[in-house]
């Protein structure tokens, strides 16, 4: 659960955004240029974390002042050389906060951290990172917790879709681009599985709340209602103009859901409402085929 430090939002007077040329990093920098936000950006182009002496030049460019958010990492964690270069990298950041400390830092997790259950995930839940990048992601929190001091927020974010992903992973995304390409969506088994979807907007309004109001704590990113892959799929269909076909093919893994209770997320944020996925899906749409 997060407890805010501010009464009332106020920007910080510079957020320092590690990992800025990518999805999560860049929806986050034009929510806080809509806000008026100082921002300084750090790319691997421009700060390689994993070099020598990056932890030096790091906390130098760092300020008592900024709220730092971390968004680095080689993602998805498949490898285990992934996950050393991963930590390694958070290291790096760990070593410059040790030299220059800073007033905030925001971490963005994944939910990976936990296994799939039964039952709803809460803040609560015990993450028992049940993969390489459930682990990479957990190793990465513990460090920063470590090193980050008291007001330190982690956001554990489930599936996210939006216009700018560069990823193809199973979902939205990759929906929209295989019925554009080829007319055909492709679902695991009959899409039977259930999953917590967030369009990529709504993360970066709730990450620039959290630094609004220097927040700290974990909060689940996460919608709080699940859809089938099959519904995505056919909401995603419905959006275009010609006849998109949806088939199945056998499955290889069992079938499991991922259900969260989002209330913390009201409790943080009572004003705050996440996009149904239907319009989410249809703003994506929109913003790919008319810009």
């Amino acid at each position: 659960m997060l407890h805010h430090h501010r009464a009332h939002p106020t920007l910080p007077s510079r957020t320092v955004l590690l990992g800025a040329n990518g999805f999560v990093a860049a929806a986050i920098r034009r929510r806080l240029a809509q806000r008026g936000a100082e921002v300084l950006v750090r790319s691997a182009r421009e700060h390689d974390l994993l070099r020598p002496g990056a932890a030096e030049d790091l906390a130098t460019a760092l300020r008592a002042d900024d709220a730092l958010v971390v968004v680095a990492a080689e993602a998805p964690c498949r490898s285990p050389e992934q996950l050393v270069r991963n930590v390694r990298l958070v290291e790096a950041v760990c070593a410059a906060l040790v030299k220059q400390p800073v007033d905030h830092v925001v971490y963005i997790s994944s939910d990976a951290v936990y296994a799939d259950g039964a039952g709803p995930i809460t803040e609560a839940t015990c993450p028992t990172a049940p993969d390489l990048h459930g682990a990479m992601h957990r190793a990465r929190e513990v460090m920063l917790g470590a090193r980050a001091g008291a007001a330190l927020a982690i956001l554990r974010l489930s599936l996210l879709y939006g216009a700018a992903d560069p990823h193809n992973g199973y979902g939205p995304n990759r929906f929209r681009r295989t019925a554009a390409e080829s007319g055909r969506i492709q679902l695991f088994g009959e899409g039977e599985e259930k999953r917590d979807h967030v369009w990529i907007d709504d993360l970066a309004e709730i990450a620039v709340r959290v630094l609004e109001r220097r927040s700290a704590g974990i909060l689940n990113v996460a919608t709080g209602t699940s859809s089938s892959f099959r519904e995505v799929a056919e909401r995603v269909a419905a959006l275009f103009d010609s006849v998109v076909e949806i088939t199945g093919q056998p499955r290889k893994t069992p079938i499991t859901h991922r259900h969260f209770d989002a209330i913390a997320v009201r409790k943080a944020f009572p004003d705050f409402r996440f996009t149904p996925l239907a319009d989410g899906l249809e703003r994506v749409h929109r913003e790919i085929t008319h810009g």
